[in-house]
């Protein structure tokens, strides 16, 4: 076997097949045609080759109008700026080659410059030069005054708006993600294509002014090639003035019309681009589903045709052939829509139809259960391109991965009793949170907490009693721009469901659902369970263990921890008080990272010692079965002085947990969660020993 020849570095020279391949790479592709594009502005090209190129340019200019037409929105051409920085530079050196050929090569004949350029000029002239400059410069205000300047604005507004429509998109985002509307994958997805889409019109907006450069450069050298070439034939070749101006204008009109017409198609692409942005699906599907569709519009239509064609001198053929396809279409639009929706098929009667129900039945409690007004069925119905049904469906998850809680099903009915668009949420069958939606409309909210300047139905946003304004779905556009939050209805329900489901989690995890929890832990952790339960710990105490957690907020998710904590502590003590903090304790990694702030600390408010101590005196009771006697006077002072301490943290933007002793904690929580239940109270001992502390204040 041959020795295969090495580079200096060791590494073996690539043959002559390998070096094809890496030449045929598409990086290497491109960077070989922008060259190749450059050469082009130097380098003079044969008539043959220029024929060629020509070509290109005139079938590839389709395939991008081709192309903008059939996107479905603009990011699918999100390359499209490149694509016309590419084109355009493209068309500039093939100007200045055939430039150079007209000059150089025009005395010869009308085909020096190839064939392309001749039958063009020939084309658009009619026997006349004077006829060719006029068609020219016709092309020419058409795509510089109508095509590219329009085209150019529409980009700049789009660019605009949607740079300042950002913020409020990403905070629908975000709504969405905490409504449990979608994960954390599809977050990441819609902010990386609203970044392109700013991105995408942003480039746009530059881009267009290469089309309406091209249009400026093509008339000047159109101009150049005129003046310059009639010089050139007169004072060189000694031609006579007339016929120096038959050659070289058409020359110079057929160059100027084979570069303009592709200028043109790309310039009609780029306006569709930009144009098409709020449009569903390709163009011709939006054209037809919004223009001919309408029954009233085609009859007008057909009406006005059919009155042009008997005005006197009109020609009545083309106007009657309008009249009669408009008004067969206003006919079978109007079929169609007279046209009673299909009815969905019938389940087949069950046989004994007649079977009482059994009394055992009507015992049965919902845990969960959503009453809706009369116009409120819609929302079970696709609303939008949202169900309530999915969104619960969604919220079920989104706890279950947030809190280790399974959420039972929710039973969705009607009730006649509540206003129309008003509904209730009940827990065990008892009423937990009751609101009115407007649908149709959409809910505004400032994040900044004051009242929405905008014309509609003030309110109170029901699940955090938020000021909010119910307006019109046409100013989704300026309530965005102003930086509110819209949300639609159903989001508005199941927001309020959210915050409801968070405060009854403890009632609603039930001897079931904890043995449920139990059977779904991975096999490894089932013999710990078998070892603990119910020798050490019964179902009953874990119950009331999870459910003291879950009333803190705090996630069951880590089930094995929480098991092997009580595995620690329970052969010590039976009291559940005792046992919940020494579960937090193993718990502390997940605490301190659940409720850090954003510059990755843990901020604190801490206990005075005084206090401390006046907690610990007031703890009356013999051994593990202590109660708290504190004075009401003191307990005034205290939750006096903690609301103060957290209202100043919150005018500057902290949400900090108090830190307390561990023996006082459970006590000081009891007393906190009367007034500012949203307030963590940890201990000392919950404190992870890599945990970073910030001190926000002190009680």
């Amino acid at each position: 076997m041959a020795d295969a020849p090495f580079m200096k570095d060791g590494m073996a020279r690539p043959t002559g097949r390998d070096a094809l391949g890496w030449l045929l790479r598409g990086e290497v592709g491109m960077a070989a045609g922008v060259i190749g594009i450059l050469l082009l502005l130097i380098l003079p090209v044969p008539a043959f080759m220029l024929d060629l190129l020509l070509a290109i340019s005139l079938v590839s200019s389709v395939l991008i109008l081709m192309t903008a037409v059939m996107m479905k929105r603009p990011l699918d051409f999100a390359i499209f700026p490149t694509v016309l920085l590419i084109s355009t530079l493209y068309r500039l050196g093939l100007n200045i080659a055939s430039t150079r050929l007209i000059l150089s090569e025009g005395a010869t004949g009308h085909t020096s410059a190839g064939a392309i350029i001749a039958a063009f000029g020939e084309l658009m002239m009619s026997g006349s030069f004077v006829i060719g400059l006029i068609i020219f410069a016709i092309l020419l205000v058409v795509n510089f005054v109508v095509i590219t300047k329009g085209a150019t604005r529409i980009a700049e507004v789009s660019a605009r708006f949607t740079l300042d429509s950002m913020p409020g998109k990403q905070m629908a985002i975000d709504a969405d993600l905490s409504s449990g509307l979608i994960d954390e994958e599809q977050a990441k997805t819609r902010r990386k294509e609203l970044e392109q889409e700013s991105t995408f019109f942003g480039a746009m907006d530059g881009a267009s002014k290469f089309v309406r450069g091209d249009a400026i450069a093509g008339l000047i050298i159109t101009f150049i090639n005129i003046i310059g070439g009639m010089l050139i034939g007169v004072i060189q070749h000694d031609m006579s003035a007339a016929d120096a101006a038959n050659t070289y204008v058409q020359l110079s009109v057929g160059d100027g019309l084979v570069t303009q017409i592709p200028a043109i198609i790309v310039s009609v692409a780029a306006g569709f681009l930009v144009t098409k942005a709020g449009v569903e699906g390709s163009a011709d599907k939006a054209f037809v589903s919004q223009m001919a569709t309408n029954p009233v519009a085609l009859g007008v239509v057909a009406g006005t045709s059919g009155l042009l064609a008997l005005v006197p001198g009109m020609p009545i053929l083309p106007f009657a052939a309008l009249a009669a396809g408009s008004g067969f279409l206003a006919w079978r639009t109007g079929r169609e829509r007279l046209k009673p929706p299909p009815a969905e098929p019938l389940e087949a009667a069950p046989q004994a139809a007649d079977v009482e129900e059994p009394i055992a039945t009507a015992l049965t409690i919902d845990d969960v259960k959503i009453e809706l007004g009369y116009s409120l069925l819609a929302l079970i119905n696709d609303l939008e391109g949202r169900r309530l049904t999915d969104q619960i469906r969604a919220l079920r998850r989104s706890l279950a991965q947030e809190y280790g809680f399974v959420m039972p099903s929710v039973r969705i009915l009607d009730n006649m009793r509540l206003p129309n668009q008003g509904y209730a949420i009940r827990i065990k069958e008892m009423d937990a949170g009751t609101g009115e939606v407007r649908l149709g409309q959409l809910m505004a909210m400032d994040p900044t907490g004051r009242q929405v300047e905008l014309p509609g139905e003030h309110t109170r946003e029901p699940a955090f009693g938020l000021p909010a304004t119910w307006i019109d779905d046409s100013l989704r556009e300026e309530a965005t721009f102003r930086g509110y939050t819209i949300v639609d209805p159903s989001t508005v329900l199941t927001t309020h469901l959210t915050e409801i489901l968070k405060e009854n989690m403890a009632e609603l995890l039930s001897y079931t659902e904890v043995q449920k929890l139990l059977k779904e832990l991975p096999a490894e952790a089932q013999k710990l369970v078998d070892e603990l339960i119910p020798s050490t710990v019964t179902v009953t105490t874990l119950q009331r263990v999870l459910q003291t957690l879950l009333r803190e907020r705090v996630s069951i998710r880590d089930l094995p921890a929480i098991l092997e904590g009580l595995a620690e502590a329970a052969p010590h003590t039976s009291s559940v008080t005792i046992l919940v903090e020494h579960v937090r304790t193993r718990l502390a990694r997940q605490l301190c990272w659940q409720h850090r702030g954003e510059d990755g600390a843990l901020p604190i408010v801490t206990l005075s010692p005084d206090w401390e101590q006046a907690f610990a005196d007031a703890l009356v009771g013999p051994g593990e079965d202590k109660q708290l006697a504190m004075a009401p006077s003191q307990l005034q002072d205290f939750i006096r002085a903690v609301r103060d301490v957290f209202e100043r943290a919150a005018m500057v933007g902290e949400n900090p947990v108090l830190l307390t002793g561990p023996q006082i904690r459970p006590y000081v929580r009891s007393i906190i969660e009367r007034f500012r239940g949203q307030t963590v109270v940890m201990s000392q001992n919950e404190v992870h020993p890599k945990a970073k502390l910030r001190t926000v204040g002190s009680v």
